[in-house]
């Protein structure tokens, strides 16, 4: 069994140091038992990057908030939400399921913070609030965005047991990227305006299928594993999960080539 000192013991010799700015992507079942429960693993976290750092992740919103207007539902489906969906409030929606439980945990924490969108960060930090002001509503995750000012921090990602193909930080490379024919999703929100129920018009590059008609399936997986090859970085055991830390920068340099090569049709850089 874990203790919250063995896992920030852990977390600093993968390399995180006080003052780090970090978005974490983890998988409680992969860090395996710890004494005193899943709460430990952000807490060592915590202990790790000390006052001065910064712990982001994605919450998202529980199903259906960002679907209206997709195309991915029938006609009845979207008539019933139009109809019975509340508003979204950020401050008490449970984050999207297929995160993690952990975002939850820490989104539920005292002293976190989120933005007030679908596409939503919980933050806590030093420089949480830097990284959620001034959140733009359309292309949420582009220019503006946390993703963005992640990397104006000199942030790293820090994949704990986590599928390499869910780092939503190359949502970001997906918005900023120059290739033409990108796919654009147009949908709506139902949000409290005055008290009332008002459903918004949201623009984003497509975050539920490949953005572009080139790209497959798991490209995040693949631009991912291919980075940590060039970069030679096998990674770190936290409790029981393998456990790697990224450059932000580095991966979005390395991201950004490989969607204009697969949007060409040809193979990652």
């Amino acid at each position: 069994m874990h203790s919250r000192a063995d896992l920030a013991e852990n977390f600093r010799r993968l390399g995180v140091t006080a003052g780090d700015t970090v978005m974490l992507h983890a998988s409680i079942r992969a860090v395996g038992p710890v004494a005193g429960g899943p709460d430990q693993i952000h807490l060592a976290l915590k202990d790790a990057l000390t006052s001065s750092g910064t712990l982001m992740m994605y919450a998202s919103c529980p199903e259906f908030y960002d679907e209206v207007g997709r195309g991915h539902l029938t006609s009845e489906q979207e008539r019933e939400l139009l109809d019975r969906l509340p508003a979204f409030d950020a401050a008490t929606a449970r984050c999207a399921r297929d995160n993690g439980a952990l975002v939850e945990l820490l989104r539920t924490w005292p002293d976190s913070r989120v933005n007030d969108h679908v596409a939503r960060f919980v933050v806590w930090g030093g420089r949480a609030g830097d990284l959620i002001a001034d959140q733009p509503w359309d292309f949420a995750f582009g220019h503006g965005s946390a993703l963005e000012k992640l990397l104006e921090l000199d942030g790293r990602i820090l994949l704990l047991g986590s599928d390499l193909d869910a780092v939503t930080f190359l949502h970001y490379a997906e918005h900023v990227v120059d290739v033409p024919d990108k796919r654009i999703a147009r949908f709506k929100v139902p949000v409290s305006v005055g008290g009332r129920r008002v459903w918004r018009d949201m623009a984003e590059v497509d975050t539920s299928t490949p953005a572009h008609p080139n790209w497959p399936e798991r490209l995040f997986g693949d631009i991912v594993e291919s980075y940590l090859a060039m970069t030679a970085n096998t990674g770190a055991k936290v409790g029981s999960a393998r456990s790697y830390l990224i450059d932000a920068q580095g991966l979005l340099t390395h991201a950004l080539a490989a969607m204009r090569s697969k949007a060409g049709g040809a193979g990652l850089a």
